[in-house]
């Protein structure tokens, strides 16, 4: 399998701090998309952001901005499709995908992801962390995604289908897991204590 293409989910607005875009959050000098981007870009063959709205405020990242392809907010599905949709344009077989407020996200998401899909038709496979505090704990927004299902999952959106976890296991979906370590790699960003303890967390993660 060649390295996926990268799309960076731009949902859910900074409402728990003040409104606007979260992604653009400073964080210890860099926004929080800044930092994702600087993460997920070395892992992928190309990059693009799913989000909707005037695509100009996102210009400065040099990004192809791809709108949801469904109309009203369906949740991250339908990013999921439009970068599915923008991949299949440039001839590529798999994206993987993840949250623009999450910037401690592992530097081997990819390569685990795509461990856990060997052996499959269609490798589908979501990030997943299991500690003895949480449990086992889906994270949704960071998974592998195989374009030959779009036209799948554009039906099962058009039916009303809105929850990731019932769209992977129609299909067989995995699970990867990663250790938790002294912070969780998933930790995102929703309040200005969490961007507080982001802001922490860089002493040992720059």
């Amino acid at each position: 399998m060649n390295a996926p293409l990268g799309v960076i989910l731009a949902g859910g607005q900074a409402r728990r701090m003040g409104g606007g875009d979260k992604g653009e959050l400073d964080l210890g000098g860099q926004s929080l998309l800044s930092r994702v981007i600087g993460r997920l870009a070395p892992q992928v063959d190309a990059l693009a952001l799913n989000a909707n709205g005037d695509p100009a405020r996102f210009a400065r990242y040099g990004l192809p901005v791809l709108p949801d392809s469904i109309g009203g907010y369906v949740g991250p599905l339908a990013g999921v499709l439009a970068g599915m949709d923008w991949a299949a344009a440039r001839g590529a077989d798999v994206i993987v995908t993840a949250a623009w407020d999450t910037p401690f996200f592992p530097r081997d998401l990819v390569a685990r992801l795509s461990a856990a899909a060997q052996g499959m038709d269609h490798p589908l496979v979501l990030a997943a962390t299991d500690d003895p505090e949480r449990g086992f704990t889906r994270h949704s927004a960071f998974g592998l995604w195989p374009v030959a299902l779009r036209e799948d999952l554009r039906a099962a959106l058009g039916e009303g289908l809105r929850k990731i976890v019932l769209w992977t296991e129609r299909h067989g979906g995995r699970f990867a897991e990663f250790p938790r370590g002294a912070i969780d790699p998933f930790f995102n960003v929703n309040t200005p204590g969490d961007l507080e303890a982001a802001a922490a967390v860089l002493e040992n993660d720059p």
